[in-house]
């Protein structure tokens, strides 16, 4: 009698705990593949550990090349000492190749470049072996942005850190939408404004504090929030996290943010990353996501 009861209470106590855990083990190992695919991307030739050099634009002409006498000097090793020039003139800005110079465009890599007109935009890069420039909007103001497929900060590149993953960070926020997506105004990491598009707000419960947070919308219309919370500067990167959401279900949300990552000025000196608008600083810790990035060298 007493081991058929012992049988009886025990056995439910152990099937239940089961189906929970197995549950979470499918949600850990999602996020965990997604934190794989994060590190992967960003160890691509796009990425933004390539991003190695930008040179702002001033009227008139630019020299540019490895030598220390060009207006933009490239990397030591990457290209010939002068490599040719750029004219930024009522605001358009015109490449022209030195002579000899083997350099193609992005679209027109079956004849050698000479000269070309630079729209904004990495589709329009001008590409030297390992090396491509575009132009770069800040805010007004237009920069030349230089990718290096050799670039020391992705090979050296140390990895990244996560907190452990933890489904209460994972919440169902209510989505309220503006009568028009609203044109908001976001300064970034250089002091430029750059406009965005704000469908509306997302409300939602977290450790027992009410929270709102306000998304913009990316280039696919998804919900992109910039945020920083208590663990900034402290766990995680000082200026913000990044974290994206499909946009809303019948009014909800899902904020996940064991997908929480860094911008690309956690890893980069040559980056313009946004920073968060004041909805988007939160008095909670955000104890999920990835952490601050412990670079090589300081």
């Amino acid at each position: 009698m007493h081991s058929r009861a012992w049988v009886w209470l025990v056995f439910p106590a152990i099937v239940l705990p089961l189906a929970g855990l197995g549950e979470d083990d499918s949600y850990r190992k999602a996020i965990d593949a997604w934190r794989v695919e994060r590190e992967t991307n960003l160890k691509k030739d796009g990425s933004w550990l390539t991003v190695a050099g930008l040179y702002w634009l001033r009227p008139g002409e630019s020299s540019v090349g490895t030598d220390p006498e060009n207006d933009f000097v490239l990397p030591e090793g990457t290209g010939p000492a002068f490599v040719g020039s750029f004219l930024f003139e009522n605001g358009r800005v015109t490449f022209r190749a030195r002579e000899g110079v083997p350099m193609v465009q992005k679209g027109k890599e079956d004849k050698p470049l000479t000269s070309a007109v630079l729209e904004p935009g990495e589709k329009n890069a001008i590409v030297l072996g390992k090396l491509s420039m575009w132009v770069h909007a800040s805010g007004p103001r237009l920069a030349i942005r230089l990718r290096d497929l050799e670039s020391p900060i992705r090979k050296e590149f140390m990895g990244l850190d996560w907190f452990p993953v933890d489904s209460a960070f994972r919440v169902t926020g209510k989505f309220t939408a503006y009568p028009e997506p609203k044109e908001v105004e976001i300064l970034n990491m250089l002091g430029d404004i750059e406009l965005y598009k704000s469908p509306g707000v997302v409300d939602f419960e977290l450790q027992g504090q009410s929270i709102r947070m306000e998304p913009v919308l990316n280039t696919e219309g998804n919900f992109w929030f910039i945020f920083k919370d208590l663990t900034s500067g402290k766990e995680t990167y000082p200026a913000a996290r990044f974290l994206y959401a499909d946009r809303p279900t019948d009014g909800s949300v899902v904020v996940d943010f064991n997908k929480a990552y860094n911008p690309p000025c956690a890893f980069n000196p040559y980056t313009t990353c946004p920073m968060p608008p004041k909805e988007n600083r939160l008095k909670v810790r955000i104890e999920a996501g990835e952490k601050n990035y412990k670079k090589k060298h300081s």
